[in-house]
């Protein structure tokens, strides 16, 4: 069951990543919440996501601006590496905070569940936000742009919504904003993973290693299928009918159903 939950998943949501500006990992994440802690669940997800992004860099290389991935990476990488230095320091104190019983099932709120949910559900309020006349932002805005989604990427891997944000009002044309969206998800993929790994030392990933493997493959079939797909899909509606799952996806976690 849960090879085929996540598989579908990663499947959908990264024909998605190619319409609605951020990534696989924004729903993913939830999906291996259902059958693994959090910090483990952000883990496996960092490594999909990195390896779905490898393999769209791969069908969008030549649409990259590099400037404005400099701009955005100079930021992302360091805030990046304290995101996830952080997630790693409240994985190891996830006490519960609150408990509560409906029926004859306990509900458990613990810390980490209760901020990575309220950020999900944040950054999904930005998506539904109406999107105002794209301005081409300065420098020192991108820097910001970079800085923001680098941290909250580490932190909690959802990274997309911001920095879909700051990338629309870049002055990219449409193919560019893609391109250049998954080159940053990738240097903060590197960033994170590399903490991810280096604090979860006593939890042995390679036992999970098939379920990474198909929901890989799912993945990339999912890219393959978005790349064709996306002159014949209209954005806007795929951004709110994903942010609207990601709402209530968000709300189940903080209150300790999933």
């Amino acid at each position: 069951m849960d090879f085929l939950i996540i598989g579908g998943v990663a499947f959908l949501t990264s024909i998605l990543t190619f319409f609605s500006g951020f990534g696989v990992g924004t729903i993913l994440t939830p999906a291996f919440v259902l059958f693994f802690p959090i910090d483990i669940a952000v883990a496996m997800t960092a490594i999909v996501h990195f390896l779905n992004n490898l393999f769209k860099m791969g069908l969008t290389f030549k649409d990259i601006n590099k400037s404005v991935l400099i701009k955005f990476g100079i930021t992302a990488i360091p805030l990046a590496f304290l995101g996830a230095w952080l997630l790693m320091n409240f994985s190891n104190n996830n006490r519960i905070l609150y408990e509560f019983t409906i029926g004859d099932k306990t509900l458990t709120i613990k810390l980490v569940e209760l901020i990575i949910g309220t950020m999900m559900l944040i950054f999904a309020i930005f998506e539904l936000l109406p999107t105002p006349n794209k301005k081409v932002l300065k420098n020192n805005m991108l820097y910001i742009g970079g800085a923001v989604s680098g941290f909250f990427g580490g932190l909690s891997g959802h990274q997309g919504a911001l920095r879909t944000l700051f990338l629309l009002r870049s002055g990219l044309t449409k193919e560019s904003f893609i391109a250049t969206g998954i080159a940053i998800a990738c240097i903060v993929d590197i960033s994170r993973i590399s903490i991810y790994f280096a604090k979860l030392q006593s939890i042995s990933l390679i036992e999970n290693y098939w379920i990474i493997t198909s929901t890989t493959l799912c993945a990339f079939v999912g890219a393959f299928i978005g790349k064709k797909l996306l002159k014949k899909v209209t954005i806007t509606f795929i951004q709110y009918v994903v942010a609207i799952l990601i709402i209530i996806i968000s709300v189940l976690l903080i209150v300790g159903i999933i």
